[in-house]
C-alpha cells in the first residue's frame, strides 16, 4: 500500500503494480484446451414438456410445443412441415401452426430502459428469450412391407425429442397423403415458397389421384377452379386440362378410350391449347423430368355457334373451326331452352303441351319459324281454351315469352346433332367459343343446349348417340356461375336438377364436371356439394371465400395469394394444402 505521508503535491502516487518490471515482448505461453463440442446439432430444436406434452382425439386435448434453437429461428415458418421421430422406426408428421417468443427468465422488458437500449443497438439479443413452435400432428408415419405408410396420430413422442424439418419427398407426400402418380397440378408450397427437399428435383409435385386402385379417378368426381380476375385462373385451368388430354380411362365394356374434353369458352381462350406455349427450353426439360405434359394439342377444334349475324374472328389460334347451329328439334325433349323469359309453372306446362302437339305434326322438320307460325293460329288458341287444355291467357303468355329465339335456332350451318361424332372425340379437345355472341340469352341457350345434350346422353339408358355414352368425358364450363345458378325460374330449376343428377352419376358414367368461376357463391348448392376437388386462387370477396368451404388455415391466406398460388381442398386425395402452379402456361396463352 502507498505511504500517503511520502506523497508530494503535483506527483501521482505509485502502487506496487507500477513497480513491476517492464514487459520483455515475450507473451506467456498458455496450454491450448480442446473446446470442440461433441457431436453435431441436428434438427430445428426439441420437444418441450414444460407445459405438458400430449396427443389426443380432440384438438383441445393435443399439446405439442418445441423449443427452436437460436441458429434455426430464421428458418421456421408457420405452415411448414416438421417431423418428430419416435424411439422405434415411426415418426410424427406435423405442421407448424404457431410461433411464439417466451421469456427465458421472469422479467419485465416493457420498460423505458429496455426500449431505449434496444433502440440504440444494431441487433436483437435473443439470449433472454426462447422461440416456441406449436405443432399440429397430421399423421404417424411407419414402414410396412418396405413402403412408408400413414395413420392417424395415436401416440405421443417423448420429451426432448429432436424436431426436424420435413426434407424427404417420400415423407412429405406420405404425411400429406399426396399420390405419387396422377394429374399434375403444381408444387407444394408454404407462403408462396415451394417446399424444398433433398431429392432431385427438390420440389414436391402435387397430383390428383387418377386411377382405379384407390377408387374412381377424381376427374369424375368433379373439380371447381375459383379465382378472381388476374389470379391466373385460366392459366391454371389450361395447365390442368392439358394433363387430361391423352389420358385413358376404362369404360363399362372394358375398353380404355382417351378422355374427350369439351370446354365452353366465353372469352375464346381455350382453342389456343392447339398451339405450343412460349417457355424456355430448360423449363421444358424440367416438365419432361416430372412427367408433365406440355406443348400444343393437335386434336383441338373450335366449334363455333352460328348465331344471327355474329362473326367469329380467330387470328389468335390455329385450331380448326367448325360452324354449327342448334336445330329447334332439340327443344322437343328440352322445353326449358325456350323458357328463359321466366315462365311460371302453369305457363311451362302449357308450353310443353304446345310443343308436344307441334312436334307430333312436324317431327324433326319442325323449325322455330314454323313453331311461331303454329302459335299464330287463332283457331288453335280457341280450341285449346274451349277444350280446357290451355287457358287463353296462358296461351298468350307462352306466345309472348318464347319470342326472340329466331337468331339462335336453325342457323345457316350444319346442326350439331349431325356433328356429334366430331364434337366428342376420344383424346380430343373441343372448345365452344361464345365471345362473338353479343346476346346474353343466346349465349346461355347455346351453352345449356350443348351441355344438356352431353349430360342427357351420358345418363340415358337408351342413348341416341353412342359416341357420347361410350367416351370418357370432361365437361369444362368457364364462368359457370352464369349457367348453374340458383334462380326463381323454371329454366333454372330444370338446369340445376339435370346437372345435380349428372354430378351424382358422374363416376359411374365417366363424366367429370370441370367448373371455372370467379363467383363460386353463385353456383347452386345441389351442384356445388357434388364437387370433390376445389382449387382456390386469389379471391378478394369475403362471401366468395366463405362459399368454397376450405379449412380456416387456408381460408385466411386466400386474399393474399400472388398469381399462381392456390389452396387445394380435396379430402379424398390429400390433406388441405397450398400449391404453386407452373410459372409458364404449357400451351399458348394470351393475345399479342
Amino acid at each position: 500500500m502507498t505511504d500517503l505521508g511520502d506523497f508530494e503535491p503535483g506527483t501521482e502516487p505509485t502502487s506496487d503494480a507500477d513497480s513491476e518490471p517492464e514487459p520483455t515482448g515475450e507473451e506467456p505461453a498458455f496450454e491450448p484446451v480442446d473446446a470442440t463440442p461433441r457431436g453435431r446439432d441436428r434438427g430445428l430444436g426439441t420437444l418441450s414438456a414444460a407445459e405438458g406434452l400430449s396427443v389426443g382425439e380432440e384438438e383441445d386435448d393435443t399439446r405439442l410445443r418445441a423449443y427452436v434453437t437460436v441458429g434455426n429461428r430464421s428458418l421456421v415458418r408457420v405452415g411448414r412441415y416438421a417431423i418428430a421421430d419416435y424411439p422405434d422406426d415411426e415418426a410424427l408428421f406435423c405442421r407448424i401452426s404457431a410461433l411464439e417468443y417466451a421469456q427465458e427468465f421472469e422479467s419485465d422488458d416493457a420498460t423505458e430502459i429496455h426500449a431505449r437500449r434496444a433502440m440504440r443497438n444494431d441487433g436483437i439479443d435473443e439470449a433472454d428469450y426462447k422461440l416456441m413452435a406449436t405443432l399440429e400432428p397430421l399423421a404417424v408415419l411407419y414402414s410396412e412391407g418396405g413402403e412408408l405408410r400413414r395413420r392417424m396420430a395415436d401416440r405421443v413422442p417423448k420429451p426432448e425429442t429432436v424436431v426436424r424439418q420435413a426434407e424427404d419427398k417420400v415423407e412429405v407426400k406420405t404425411g400429406l397423403k399426396v399420390p405419387d402418380d396422377g394429374v399434375f397440378i403444381g408444387h407444394l408450397a408454404v407462403g408462396g415458397e415451394k417446399i424444398k427437399t433433398a431429392a432431385e428435383p427438390p420440389t414436391v409435385d402435387y397430383r390428383l389421384q387418377d386411377d382405379y386402385d384407390s377408387g374412381d379417378p377424381l376427374v369424375f368426381r368433379h373439380s371447381l377452379i375459383a379465382g378472381g380476375t388476374g389470379s391466373g385462373k385460366t392459366h391454371a385451368s389450361k395447365n390442368i386440362l392439358r394433363q387430361y388430354l391423352g389420358r385413358t380411362y376404362e369404360v363399362s365394356d372394358g375398353r380404355t378410350p382417351g378422355a374427350a374434353v369439351v370446354q365452353f369458352d366465353p372469352q375464346d381462350e381455350y382453342a389456343q391449347m392447339h398451339d405450343d406455349g412460349d417457355y424456355p427450353d430448360d423449363f421444358a426439360r424440367k416438365l419432361d423430368a416430372e412427367g408433365v405434359k406440355h406443348g400444343g394439342h393437335a386434336d383441338t377444334k373450335a366449334f363455333v355457334p352460328a348465331v344471327g349475324g355474329a362473326t367469329y374472328a380467330a387470328d389468335h389460334h390455329r385450331a380448326e373451326q367448325v360452324a354449327f347451329t342448334l336445330p329447334f328439334s332439340m327443344v322437343e325433349s328440352r322445353p326449358w331452352l325456350v323458357a328463359g323469359a321466366g315462365l311460371n309453372d302453369n305457363q311451362y306446362q302449357g308450353l310443353t303441351n304446345l310443343l308436344d302437339r307441334f312436334f307430333r305434326q312436324h317431327g324433326n322438320e319442325g323449325t322455330y319459324a314454323r313453331f311461331r307460325s303454329f302459335l299464330d293460329d287463332p283457331a288453335l288458341r280457341e280450341e285449346l281454351h274451349e277444350g280446357g287444355q290451355i287457358h287463353e291467357a296462358t296461351f298468350d303468355a307462352v306466345k309472348r315469352k318464347t319470342q326472340g329465339f329466331g337468331d339462335i335456332f336453325d342457323g345457316d350451318a350444319p346442326p350439331i346433332t349431325e356433328l356429334v361424332h366430331d364434337f366428342v372425340r376420344p383424346g380430343g379437345l373441343t372448345c365452344v367459343p361464345t365471345y362473338h355472341i353479343n346476346d346474353t340469352r343466346a349465349t346461355t341457350t347455346v351453352v345449356l343446349a350443348l351441355s344438356s345434350l352431353l349430360v342427357d346422353e351420358k345418363l340415358s339408358n337408351d342413348p341416341r348417340y353412342d359416341r357420347i355414352k361410350e367416351t370418357p368425358l370432361v365437361l369444362g364450363m368457364d364462368e359457370a356461375h352464369n349457367f348453374l345458378t340458383d334462380a326463381d325460374s323454371v329454366q333454372a330449376d330444370k338446369v340445376i336438377s339435370k346437372f345435380s343428377e349428372a354430378a351424382k352419376q358422374g363416376r359411374k358414367e365417366r363424366l367429370g364436371l370441370f367448373l371455372i368461376t370467379q363467383d363460386p357463391q353463385d353456383i347452386a348448392d345441389p351442384v356445388f356439394k357434388q364437387v370433390n376437388t376445389t382449387v382456390v386462387l386469389n379471391l378478394g370477396d369475403e362471401d366468395a371465400i366463405k362459399s368454397v368451404n376450405i379449412p380456416s388455415t387456408l381460408e385466411g391466406k386466400v386474399p393474399y395469394f400472388e398469381k399462381g398460388q392456390m389452396a387445394i381442398y380435396s379430402p379424398d386425395n390429400s390433406e388441405p394444402v397450398e400449391v404453386v402452379g407452373l410459372p409458364h402456361c404449357v400451351t399458348r396463352h394470351g393475345r399479342d
